[in-house]
């Protein structure tokens, strides 16, 4: 059997991956732009459509930050309206392990497990600053380090409560009575190092048994993580080398867990732009990046790496001759922006140089996301070609423009994926466990 590939499709939200000052772009917030999106990835016969979450504005010099997109509505709400709208797509939401409860957070996914029929999916995410953590009671408490392993905690703890209910618990019997069978809710008890809860779960087992766990971190503890827990990854590697190297690291590392190469699927987010030739997909791909880096943000980027006030550069003119201050930096609530930023400053200093650029080139340089450029016919091709060579089980299309985004797309590259036979002609399937071809979970109490 040919392999075959998987698509997600994701609303793009915050960062600059979005013009929303694109005339072709709609409202990032009202409801039909989510279903118009959601409605074209099932059209397209899509796994799932995914959102993503942030816990508090992102700020840039003690400022919110307004030159990205600000503000998005809670996703499990969103996901529970697309429900009613959508009947085999995927409806995948990031939820937060760190300022969240088990029991809640267990419940509110359980639910819109049934509400869809079986399409949950949830995005385990984990939050590593106190700035985020000041909207909320424990903010700032968690050490870095100590994250990860809450996260494991918390997930074990929600898969404990979804088993305290047996899959025919409910028999609503009027003639004896009976609506819920003796026996068939048992109580619970966990104690662990985060969590010391116990009682009885209210919401009945939903059609998966439980909802598909996503993970999107890249290091070491979050691939660990990934490998021992999760169903699918939603990475960050786009390109052929890097995707292929992240993809064999993962997949090794799930045999220590007793799993199969099969039961964890890679997605790595990607992008594409299409042209009638290739040379117009690629002025349309250059055109789309000045969009995603105008010279304003061209800054804010390099403030980010720098970590100071860079306001005094031209973003068309070279790198001045600064050195990076290595403390808290003028960024707050932007990943991207944290790390070894010394060292990288030193590798954008060096391509810089290399390659002549200016420093709005530079930011377009180094921040590239197009994956897929060309016409119908070759991004078909290099898609195939992708996964076909060990570099991922499938894409997340992060598209550019809110809602209309992926039209392109399914209209013109998923038929030739259909005629390849790499891609499905139809769901076969009602959950999103069937569309992803992933085995049910062990119960592990009853």
């Amino acid at each position: 059997m040919t392999e075959q590939i998987h698509l997600a499709a994701h609303f793009p939200g915050v960062n600059n991956t979005t013009v929303w000052s694109d005339p072709r772009s709609g409202s990032q917030i009202d409801f039909g732009s989510f279903r118009h999106l959601a409605e074209t990835a099932e059209r397209g016969r899509f796994d799932f459509f995914f959102l993503a979450e942030g816990l508090r504005l992102r700020e840039m010099k003690g400022r919110i930050h307004d030159l990205d997109v600000m503000g998005r509505p809670e996703s499990l709400t969103v996901l529970a309206a697309l429900s009613a709208v959508t009947t085999r797509l995927g409806l995948a939401a990031t939820v937060n392990s760190t300022f969240n409860e088990p029991y809640e957070v267990a419940r509110r996914l359980a639910t819109l497990d049934h509400l869809s029929g079986g399409r949950a999916a949830w995005n385990v995410v984990t939050s590593w600053d106190a700035f985020t953590g000041e909207n909320f009671r424990r903010g700032g408490y968690l050490a870095e380090a100590d994250r990860y392993t809450r996260a494991k905690e918390f997930l074990q703890t929600a898969r404990e409560l979804w088993d305290t209910w047996a899959d025919d618990a409910v028999t609503a019997d009027p003639v004896r009575g009976e609506f819920l069978r003796e026996g068939g809710v048992t109580p619970f008890r966990h104690t662990g190092r985060h969590f010391d809860i116990q009682g009885l779960f209210n919401v009945p087992r939903g059609p998966q048994g439980h909802p598909v766990i996503i993970q999107a971190g890249d290091s070491d503890e979050g691939r660990e993580f990934a490998a021992s827990s999760a169903d699918v990854i939603f990475s960050r590697h786009g390109r052929p080398e890097e995707a292929r190297t992240f993809y064999r690291d993962v997949k090794r590392r799930l045999a220590a867990y007793g799993r199969r190469p099969a039961d964890l699927k890679i997605m790595p987010a990607v992008t594409y732009v299409l042209g009638d030739t290739e040379a117009e997909a690629a002025e349309c791909a250059a055109e789309i990046r000045r969009a995603q880096v105008s010279p304003a943000n061209a800054i804010v980027f390099l403030e980010g790496v720098w970590g100071r006030d860079m306001s005094f550069c031209d973003p068309d003119g070279p790198l001045p001759d600064v050195e990076p201050e290595l403390g808290e930096g003028v960024s707050r609530g932007r990943a991207q922006f944290r790390g070894d930023r010394a060292a990288t400053a030193a590798k954008w200093r060096a391509v810089a140089q290399e390659k002549n650029l200016t420093i709005r080139e530079l930011v377009i340089e180094m921040s590239a996301r197009q994956t897929f450029v060309g016409t119908a016919a070759s991004v078909a091709e290099q898609m195939t070609s992708f996964v076909r060579t060990g570099a991922a089980d499938g894409f997340v299309l992060v598209p550019h423009l809110t809602p209309g985004g992926l039209d392109e797309l399914v209209d013109q590259v998923v038929p030739l994926l259909q005629e390849k036979g790499v891609y499905r002609a139809d769901y076969t399937g009602t959950t999103l466990r069937d569309h992803l071809g992933l085995r049910s979970p062990v119960k592990e109490t009853s």
